[in-house]
């Protein structure tokens, strides 16, 4: 079979190479507000009808700036809409303020004001500076750690937009924490995706829109609608354009429970052969890699997860894959947890390059070699804009 490169699948993304001592960021630079400043169903306000009749005929009054009260000026009048109404606003907490900046970029729109503090005794204290009134309101904030005041910040949010009378509220979560807790694998557990769940929704939220969670059935633990945005378009295109040779690459769930994911990653590339790595988990955190099932000697192995935690089940994957002969190992995940010791771990050179995306940042003292950095600012942008104007999310993803 005649060898074939990789090619790169049509994305609202682009990539830039890597550097040999920092993580790349692509893209870094925020885009031209001329991308896209308003949605396509956006106009502007009319004038009131006439209200006065004489002679059946309406009276058209005169306006100008000695009749009309001072609130109802030019600049009133010309604030753009949607079709039915609703002024988009977003506002961004304090877990993730970088990509809400970015997503803010990518729509051509300011974030909106908002005041969050930490008293003394470590309650956190919300203000609206902006009124939410009948507006669609979308509340970037992911629940990474430190995830239980992400997550009471990201409730008091949704409560102050309620009592300020927005129309709709959209809890953007770019990394669901708790997700890995959605089922009771012993007696006498907590659901705890199904409690988190539970508190979003009674703080008021309508809706959620969030980022490959770690389990499909997550999703309906919320008795709001929720939009499942899968971040592997992303990585994707960035290893189409890594030109790497179609018949050279293998794709490697890190254990049983991510076949379904793996196989998809490996449809998307050029349909790419398969290998699982059997393992037997002795407690929270700690896993043992037992065996291979799949051949990756001379191969180039693309590790696919959900997420990288303390990275013990992707390293003693890669260690067992490079015994089993491949010859480069990739490791590819939304989101970057990095708990202690991941960062030994990814940086003892059993990787080639390990590749994450922005939905949890990353601190600079947490940066090596071979991070990439990917940014989901503008799948998420252009995710919330179709919501906003409903028009299919799922059509993204085709």
């Amino acid at each position: 079979m005649a060898s074939s490169l990789l090619q790169p699948p049509s994305s609202l993304f682009t990539s830039t190479s890597r550097s040999s001592t920092l993580p790349t960021f692509a893209p870094s630079v925020p885009h031209s507000r001329n991308t896209r400043i308003f949605s396509l169903n956006n106009v502007k306000c009319d004038l009131p009808e006439p209200s006065n009749i004489m002679n059946r005929k309406p009276i058209i009054p005169v306006l100008n700036e000695n009749t009309l009260p001072k609130f109802m000026d030019s600049v009133r009048m010309e604030k753009t809409v949607n079709k039915n109404g609703n002024r988009l606003k977003l506002f961004s907490g304090t877990a993730n303020p970088a990509l809400s900046q970015e997503i803010a970029w990518y729509m051509g729109l300011e974030l909106g004001k908002i005041s969050i503090k930490r008293f003394a005794d470590g309650e956190i204290y919300v203000q609206l500076q902006e009124s939410v009134r009948g507006c669609n309101v979308y509340l970037i904030q992911p629940t990474c750690p430190p995830a239980n005041e992400n997550l009471m910040e990201l409730k008091i949010m949704i409560d102050a937009c309620r009592r300020a009378s927005a129309k709709n509220i959209t809890a953007v979560i770019p990394y669901f924490g708790y997700a890995r807790a959605d089922r009771k694998t012993q007696g006498r557990e907590s659901i705890a995706a199904k409690l988190v769940a539970n508190l979003i929704t009674k703080a008021g939220a309508d809706r959620v829109l969030a980022c490959d969670l770690h389990s499909g059935q997550s999703m309906g633990y919320f008795d709001i609608p929720v939009d499942h945005v899968h971040c592997q378009p992303v990585i994707l295109d960035y290893l189409a354009n890594k030109g790497i040779n179609s018949n050279d690459l293998v794709v490697v769930s890190p254990d049983v429970g991510g076949v379904a994911r793996a196989r998809a990653f490996a449809k998307k590339l050029s349909d790419a052969p398969l290998a699982i790595v059997d393992k037997r988990r002795h407690g929270h955190n700690v896993a043992e890699v037992m065996n291979l099932i799949g051949d990756v000697k001379g191969k180039v192995a693309v590790m696919v997860d959900d997420m990288i935690d303390t990275a013990g089940t992707i390293a003693k994957g890669a260690a067992l894959l490079h015994e089993e002969g491949a010859r480069e190992v990739y490791a590819c995940c939304t989101h970057a947890v990095f708990s202690p010791p991941a960062i030994e771990r990814l940086s003892s050179g059993l990787f080639q390059e390990v590749i994450v995306t922005n939905t949890i940042p990353v601190e600079e003292k947490n940066y090596f070699p071979q991070l990439t950095i990917l940014t989901v600012a503008n799948l998420l942008g252009e995710t919330i804009w179709r919501i906003h104007d409903d028009c299919s999310v799922t059509s993204i993803f085709q």
